[in-house]
């Protein structure tokens, strides 16, 4: 697999007492439990409300970048093998857990996924495909009233920020639509939790309105590229495909093939 040479950084001395023990005190928490060091390989993370097709489109180009020789790993938003038991457990048993808390549970299966799926990937030079990314915990705890100066902070120290960032952007009134015709909507997917509307469908359409608002501000604030989540899948693949096709020529100098993309 191609691979491009990383830059190298000098290792920051480990400070030791004059016994010479470490004195934990005084390294920085950050380099202890996230690595800063450059990483060869590719963080790429899709973005948006359920039914915006961002799923279907990351598997797409897993499947084109594995056929290009490239390892791939794919990350989905609540997966954690050790937290997300544990996740449904509390949801079923309390049906109004504090906004805190609840955030507090997908941090907790985030930083799990990170250090056991993402974190080494990264470092071996893999591509990282990650299904929702901290972006969706920060437009999620706007809409449970989470103060952003509280949640913004943690995220923004510990995890890394993605190589390249996708945002399926789709109206309330499609999000409830497509939501509704897929399963039935579920407690706190609906923000019923939050106590929006004692209807759920229109509990849902106003969390979701509070979610999307939050997204479309992040987008614009972290450079994402913003997809049309109502247009298809076939019409939506072509430009997807070559923002990852132009991103990996630069940095890999590798054509990917295929025929989704023109290259320029």
């Amino acid at each position: 697999m191609p691979t491009p040479t990383p830059s190298k950084k000098p290792k920051t001395p480990v400070k030791t007492t004059q016994t010479g023990s470490v004195d934990t005190k005084k390294i920085d928490n950050k380099e202890i439990f996230f690595s800063t060091e450059d990483r060869p390989g590719t963080l790429i993370i899709v973005e948006g409300s359920d039914g915006s097709g961002k799923s279907t489109q990351l598997l797409i180009a897993k499947n084109l970048l594995e056929s290009n020789g490239f390892f791939c790993v794919h990350s989905v938003w609540n997966s954690s093998l050790k937290i997300h038991e544990m996740q449904k457990q509390l949801k079923k048993k309390d049906l109004n857990m504090p906004a805190a808390v609840f955030d507090t549970i997908y941090a907790s299966d985030f930083i799990e996924r990170y250090l056991t799926e993402m974190r080494g990937a990264l470092r071996a030079g893999m591509v990282v495909l990650c299904d929702r990314y901290m972006y969706t915990a920060l437009a999620r705890g706007y809409a449970r009233g989470v103060k952003m100066e509280h949640l913004k902070p943690f995220y923004d120290l510990y995890f890394p920020v993605p190589d390249l960032a996708f945002y399926f952007r789709i109206p309330v009134e499609v999000a409830a639509q497509r939501a509704i015709g897929r399963n039935p909507l579920k407690h706190y997917e609906a923000g019923m939790d939050v106590r929006y509307s004692d209807n759920i469908i229109e509990s849902f359409k106003k969390f979701q309105t509070k979610v999307i608002e939050w997204y479309d501000i992040l987008a614009e604030q972290n450079g994402m590229h913003v997809i049309d989540g109502k247009a298809p899948v076939y019409k939506t693949t072509p430009i997807f495909i070559k923002e990852i096709a132009k991103y990996f020529k630069k940095k890999y100098d590798v054509r990917l093939m295929g025929h989704y993309y023109d290259e320029e």
